[in-house]
């Protein structure tokens, strides 16, 4: 949750956007960039949700109840992206899985695209 949490805090004091609906999108991305490093958050996610893939099952669920895609629907504009990914690694913090600022700038751009959370669109690392 740490890197959904830093992410959103960013997100929304820089570019001054929706609380909720900054979380809603970013969710789904920060679930797959970290769940194959934390098997057992993904085990237990996968049985409440009922899914092998729980961070696909959240992005559905999300288009289900019609909220946000993506974070250009949001107001976000593709050229913040680089910024808001200098921004978050200012101040290192705990995360499963480590971080760099391509990979937080790969999670954005995805979130920006809207396109389905795939966790093998981040470089391992």
């Amino acid at each position: 949750m740490a890197l959904h949490h830093k992410l959103c805090h960013k997100l929304g004091g820089t570019l001054n956007l929706p609380h909720a609906e900054t979380h809603a999108v970013i969710l789904p991305y920060a679930m797959a960039f970290n769940l194959p490093v934390a098997p057992d958050a993904r085990e237990r996610l996968s049985r409440a949700l009922d899914t092998a893939d729980p961070a696909m099952a959240l992005y559905e669920l999300g288009r289900k109840l019609a909220i946000p895609a993506s974070l250009a629907e949001l107001g976000v504009q593709e050229a913040d992206l680089d910024r808001v990914a200098e921004i978050a690694m200012r101040s290192p913090y705990y995360n499963p899985r480590p971080l760099t600022q391509q990979s937080i700038r790969s999670l954005l751009q995805m979130a920006f695209e809207g396109d389905a959370p795939d966790a093998s669109s981040f470089p391992c690392q």
